[in-house]
């Protein structure tokens, strides 16, 4: 039996912003995991047997593997949301490296036990759908970002992201990892700090980055942070504070209608 199964619900916005009824179908079957900085919830090639919701400040990566030794960022999941094959019918191979880059708890259950609850629940088959669709436009703007935006641009949209998720000016993130993600070598990713830093917009502490003035990275940032902010919250209802931070997936009471009534 899970400690107060009630409290970790409400540390991921898609659990908690399910209906009652639907929580009931997930709770019997979800494990509470701890995972360190650096630990592999799954290897690109590997089947996902485990659909992972990340708790509170829980944040991993999916991040693809290049030749020359590079691993580049394509997504970061936070409590927001949820890691591995959410849409498909079962335990399918991975495409991407999953690592945690802030370590925290998750709920996770087995892939096919979601799949037999999804077919029972057309309220959670549809959110978790929508979710989906949230992850597939943060991809595909990531892609666009890299390929079109400056480092420290791209440098400033990652920070604001991670800010989202934690809810806190100090993120807990080094160079090593922050480079790694962005696919640079840390001394080009430590001028393009030092640059932020001049500008005022950070602070550069040994195991930390500290977001000085939110308003003026949002103005440093190329557009991709705010595109992928306003997609969340036009498909699932996501509501952020005046500090920009997403507090909550709750559904507005048309779209739980819709949720109610999808098949």
């Amino acid at each position: 039996m899970l400690p107060d199964i009630d409290t970790l619900f409400s540390g991921n916005l898609l659990l908690s912003a399910l209906r009652l009824s639907d929580q009931a179908l997930l709770k019997p079957h979800l494990e509470l995991k701890e995972y360190r900085r650096g630990d592999v919830m799954f290897e690109a090639g590997e089947d996902v047997s485990f659909i992972t919701f990340p708790l509170g400040q829980c944040v991993a990566a999916l991040v693809i593997g290049l030749q020359d030794g590079r691993a580049v960022e394509t997504a970061t999941v936070g409590r927001e949301g949820a890691i591995g094959g959410v849409v498909s019918q079962g335990s399918l191979p991975a495409f991407s490296r999953a690592v945690v880059q802030v370590p925290g708890s998750v709920l996770r259950i087995e892939a096919t036990v979601l799949q037999q609850i999804k077919r029972t629940s057309p309220g959670l088959r549809n959110l978790i759908t929508r979710y989906s669709d949230c992850l597939l436009a943060q991809v595909l703007q990531s892609v666009a970002c890299n390929a079109s935006h400056t480092i420290e641009a791209r440098c400033a949209r990652w920070l604001l992201s991670l800010q989202d998720r934690l809810d806190t000016n100090v993120l807990p993130v080094t160079h090593e990892v922050l480079a790694e993600l962005l696919g640079v070598q840390r001394s080009y990713l430590t001028r393009t700090l030092r640059t932020l830093q001049e500008q005022g917009l950070i602070q550069v502490r040994r195991g930390r980055i500290i977001i000085v003035s939110r308003p003026a990275m949002e103005e440093a940032t190329c557009e991709c942070h705010g595109a992928v902010k306003r997609h969340f919250e036009a498909v699932l209802g996501a509501v952020y504070n005046a500090g920009g931070t997403l507090v909550s997936l709750r559904p507005k009471p048309a779209e739980d209608k819709q949720m109610s009534q999808a098949v």
